[in-house]
């Protein structure tokens, strides 16, 4: 069951033809900094996928999933409010244990209010970073050309664990910190890829101290 649903992973995530096997003629496996575009996770970033999955090599990612693409689809979608779509899923290689990270973009036309989620811990990055040991938020504000210059615009990025949760854990500090890594990576990318004025307010290296 765990084969098949590796399988079912990799078709769904990445795309492509599959020979007689069920394996996709294009499957490769990647480094870190090769996933979502190769422009996306940074060296930090990478070995943060590594505390989160425990693994240094992943599926390739599918041709969709890039932060080119991701932009020009919040591009299409302003000014329109959304929830949740897709900009890069990530899953370990077949044979290894089953693992499904999603990244994921939210486009708003007002900056965020503060969390009472005990499970958060809210960092000092953009307008608003949460993470907890599965998953991490950054909001941060975008005034960009390719979005009517407008200064009503924000972004959140939301990294994320799929399927069932793995608790309790005991690591929860450094899978926090992973998380925030990952999705600082991936907002960084995503402001630059946009033209965000001062690339949204977001620091050139992820900032983990607590707010």
């Amino acid at each position: 069951m765990a084969v098949a649903a590796s399988l079912l992973l990799g078709v769904t995530g990445c795309g492509g033809d599959e020979d007689k096997d069920g394996v996709r003629d294009d499957y490769k496996v990647v480094a870190g900094t090769q996933l979502c575009g190769g422009h996306a996770i940074s060296s930090d970033a990478a070995k943060a996928l590594k505390v989160i999955t425990g693994s240094s090599r992943f599926e390739a990612s599918g041709e969709e999933y890039t932060v080119k693409q991701a932009a020009a689809d919040l591009v299409d979608a302003y000014p329109r409010t959304t929830l949740f779509e897709d900009a890069c899923r990530i899953y370990t290689p077949r044979g290894t244990p089953d693992f499904d990270l999603r990244i994921t973009w939210d486009l708003h036309d007002q900056a965020p209010t503060s969390t009472t989620d005990p499970d958060f811990t809210v960092l000092k990055m953009g307008e608003e970073t949460l993470t907890a040991s599965e998953k991490a938020i950054i909001t941060f504000a975008c005034q960009s050309n390719k979005l009517g210059n407008s200064h009503d615009v924000h972004i959140a990025i939301s990294v994320r664990r799929g399927g069932m949760p793995k608790d309790p854990q005991d690591n929860v500090e450094a899978l926090k910190d992973a998380y925030a890594t990952v999705a600082h990576s991936f907002s960084l990318a995503m402001a630059k890829e946009l033209g965000c004025k001062n690339k949204g307010g977001l620091p050139a290296k992820p900032v983990l101290e607590p707010a």
